[in-house]
């Protein structure tokens, strides 16, 4: 006769198979957003080749006409080349803005895997096709932001896909932390993108495009391959995502604490699995969430305005920051590039604290608060005295990343899963999506705002764009107020109740 396993063991084999699902997802999902921002920062290395200092090359022998452009790229060869790349950047932002709030409505309704793959594999076609321009030696302006507005659109598949897929597999317990160190995802395409791009700039900056499109296409065919939706899908324990109340807790009998040690019922576990999988069945026959219904989510509209000024501070400083560099520190380009990815490493600290603050506290609008609050005397202090020396400007960029990124950071993962996942909604799984891209779209806005106003500012002197980027932190931080004070409160509820009761042993 087979021996039976013991109720532990069992638990153990389903919880390493759990845990193994789990780290798949986390780690196809960041790869997937990895290449999405390794595709978008080409654009950004190539600027200096479209219009170069052509004078340090000399005259080459075919340039009778001695022009001072010859090396230039047309339609990037004229004076108001500045304005030319503005038009390229502002395409594509404000596409990505506009088919943000469209892209979570559509995410609701299809297959996430196959929105995620289709989606990827159009952005590494129009990747690829900005720098066919190179080989096919198209000149017209209209093409290249033509391509940047398809682009812009095609990659506003990613976030709320990722976001959701991630929400899915992972409960709100240690989300803040998880998503938080995910998210770093950001900051390591946008190196990547650097190194990969500048490999070709020199020689033929159409590889600088095409080879970043081929990554993302290609990572689009693995996530066709091997992204899984939900747990239930592979007969794994869905997650947790709301605190459990008092009559669900009672439900979870089979958890006992003995001897200082936690015994977990397989028959329990199992009773849980079954009610999730009947309220997912129950919850694929409703409608998806309309967009007027996921603004009534309470909390939606406050994170969404707080994310629009929080992604005009940080999207200003990834466009101009080594600008900045260049002319305050006097710096040349490439130190003042290598110099301008420490922000993104604090970015990605910002992100990691951010998250394990929420979710120690319980409050991520407090966090975020708390983060901007910070946030805005160390921008005043970094535009004073943080080219004081080498290690002053270290040490400033780093924490000027940590603690603007941080909130932005934690609003677009872990606060966009909580919302999409809120306890008002009663178990219907199709929000998460439209939710991330409500919430997105909106800093998307910001986004596209904050290097175009930093462009308009910084001829009148650069303290003024920093005085912009404050006024916008602290406008980010006003907006969090009341969901701050209901957090508050409810700490003090709890705090209340606690001295309040009686603890029976």
């Amino acid at each position: 006769m087979r021996a039976i396993p013991a109720p532990g063991i069992r638990f153990l084999r389903s919880f390493s198979r759990d845990s193994w699902y789990r780290g798949l997802i986390l780690v196809l999902t960041f790869l997937c957003y990895t290449a999405f921002h390794l595709s978008r920062k080409p654009i950004s290395i190539v600027k200096s080749e479209l219009h170069y200092n052509c004078s340090s090359l000399g005259s080459r022998p075919n340039n009778a006409s001695n022009s001072t452009t010859w090396c230039d790229w047309k339609p990037f060869d004229q004076d108001n080349y500045k304005e030319l790349f503005g038009a390229l950047d502002n395409a594509f932002l404000v596409a990505y803005a506009i088919g943000m709030y469209i892209s979570g409505i559509f995410g609701e309704r299809l297959p996430l895997r196959y929105y995620l793959s289709g989606g990827m594999l159009l952005s590494g076609l129009f990747t690829a096709l900005f720098g066919l321009g190179y080989y096919w030696n198209i000149h017209q302006l209209w093409y290249f932001v033509f391509v940047q507005i398809l682009n812009g659109l095609a990659q506003t598949t990613g976030w709320p896909s990722v976001v959701t897929c991630v929400g899915n597999w992972f409960g709100k317990g240690k989300r803040g932390l998880i998503m938080g160190i995910w998210n770093s995802h950001t900051s390591v395409g946008n190196i990547l993108g650097s190194l990969i791009a500048g490999i070709w700039v020199s020689k033929a900056w159409g590889l600088s495009f095409i080879v970043p499109g081929i990554i993302i296409a290609f990572m689009g065919i693995l996530c066709f391959l091997f992204l899984i939706e939900y747990p239930e899908d592979v007969d794994c324990s869905p997650p947790l995502h709301h605190e459990t109340s008092s009559d669900e807790k009672g439900l979870e009998a089979g958890h006992s604490i003995s001897d200082g040690s936690l015994n977990v019922s397989t028959s329990s576990r199992e009773n849980i699995i079954d009610m999730a999988e009947h309220a997912k069945d129950s919850g694929e026959d409703r409608e998806a969430i309309s967009f007027i219904d996921a603004l009534k989510i309470p909390g939606v509209i406050e994170f969404s305005f707080c994310l629009l000024f929080a992604k005009l501070v940080s999207y200003t400083f990834l466009y101009w920051l080594p600008l900045y560099i260049v002319n305050v520190a006097r710096l040349s380009a490439k130190e003042a590039g290598d110099m301008s990815t420490l922000f993104d490493v604090g970015g990605i600290i910002g992100g990691i604290v951010a998250g394990l603050i929420s979710d120690y506290t319980g409050g991520r609008a407090t966090t975020c608060c708390a983060m901007l609050i910070l946030a805005a005397p160390m921008l005043f202090l970094y535009n004073y005295v943080g080219q004081n020396g080498l290690g002053t400007s270290i040490a400033m960029l780093i924490i000027c990343g940590g603690l603007v990124n941080g909130p932005y950071a934690l609003i677009t993962t872990a606060v966009s899963a909580d919302l999409g996942t809120h306890e008002s909604l009663q178990g219907n799984a199709k929000a998460l999506s439209t939710v991330t891209a409500i919430i997105d779209g909106t800093g998307s806005v910001g986004a596209a705002l904050g290097p175009l106003l930093a462009g308009l500012i910084s001829s009148s002197g650069w303290d003024n764009v920093f005085y912009m980027l404050i006024s916008a932190d602290v406008l980010a931080c006003l907006l969090l107020s009341r969901v701050v004070f209901k957090e508050i409160r409810e700490w003090c509820g709890c705090y209340t109740r606690k001295r309040g009761s009686i603890t029976i042993f």
